[in-house]
C-alpha cells in the first residue's frame, strides 16, 4: 500500500473510531509529515473526504472533522431506515454468490469482534457489513447517501457502545449478530421484502441503544 493509500485508510479510521472527534481540526501539515507526503496529495485527499462527508472545508480555515449535533442525529435516524431498507431490498434482487460469500466473511469478523470485546473492530465490521450490502444493491444513486450515513452510524456506535457493556447491551449485541445472520439468509433467498423488514428492525436496535445512552435512567440517590 502506498503512502497516500495508507493516509486515506488511517484518516478514515481515526474519524470513524472517534480518535479524531467531531469538529476537531485536521492538521494538513502534520499529516503530510507523518506519512512522508507533500501537501498537494494530502489536500487532494481531504477534498475527496469532504465530498464524502468525513470533513468540512471552508476558505482560509483548517479542515475539520464533520460535526455532529442534535439536528445531525435527528436527520440520521429519519433517513437511515429509508436508505438501509432500499439498499437491502435491491441487494436481495441483485447480489451475486461471490458477494454473499464476502458478506459472510465480514459477518464472521463482526461476530469475532463481539466475542473479543473489541469495540473499534465491532463498529468497523458492522460498517463493512452494511457497506457490502450497499455494493450488492448495484445502484449508483443510493451509494453516496449510504456512505454518508455509515460515517455517522460508525461514530454513533463508538459513542454508545464504548463503555463497559451492561447485560442489556450484551443482549443487544447478541441480537445484532442474529439479525445479521437473518439478513444474509433472506438475501440468499432473494426475499427482498423480508430482508427490508429485517434491516428496519436492525436499525431500530441502534435507535433504542442511542436513546438509552442519551436519556439514561436517573440515579436513585436517597434524600435522607
Amino acid at each position: 500500500m502506498d503512502r497516500k493509500a495508507l493516509l486515506n485508510d488511517s484518516l478514515r479510521r481515526r474519524i470513524l473510531n472517534m480518535e479524531l472527534a467531531p469538529g476537531s481540526i485536521v492538521d494538513e501539515l502534520s499529516l503530510a509529515e507523518e506519512f512522508g507526503l507533500s501537501r498537494p496529495p494530502v489536500r487532494e485527499l481531504m477534498r475527496q473526504m469532504a465530498a464524502e462527508g468525513y470533513l468540512e472545508l471552508e476558505p482560509n480555515r483548517p479542515a475539520r472533522v464533520t460535526a455532529m449535533s442534535y439536528n445531525t442525529l435527528r436527520g440520521f435516524f429519519l433517513a437511515a431506515p429509508m436508505v438501509y431498507v432500499a439498499t437491502t431490498q435491491l441487494a436481495a434482487d441483485n447480489a451475486t454468490p461471490r458477494e454473499l460469500d464476502e458478506l459472510r466473511d465480514i459477518q464472521r469478523s463482526f461476530r469475532q469482534a463481539i466475542a473479543n470485546g473489541d469495540v473499534s473492530s465491532r463498529v468497523h465490521f458492522n460498517d463493512l457489513f452494511h457497506l457490502q450490502i450497499g455494493l450488492m444493491a448495484h445502484n449508483d444513486y443510493l451509494m453516496p447517501s449510504l456512505r454518508r450515513l455509515l460515517i455517522d452510524h460508525a461514530r454513533l456506535g463508538m459513542t454508545f457502545y464504548k463503555h463497559p457493556p451492561s447485560p442489556d447491551m450484551l443482549a443487544s449485541l447478541h441480537k445484532a449478530v442474529i439479525q445479521h445472520d437473518e439478513i444474509i439468509e433472506a438475501l440468499e433467498r432473494h426475499a427482498a421484502e423480508e430482508a427490508g423488514d429485517l434491516v428496519r428492525e436492525h436499525m431500530n436496535l441502534s435507535r433504542v441503544r442511542m436513546a438509552d445512552y442519551a436519556a439514561p435512567t436517573g440515579l436513585n440517590i436517597p434524600l435522607n
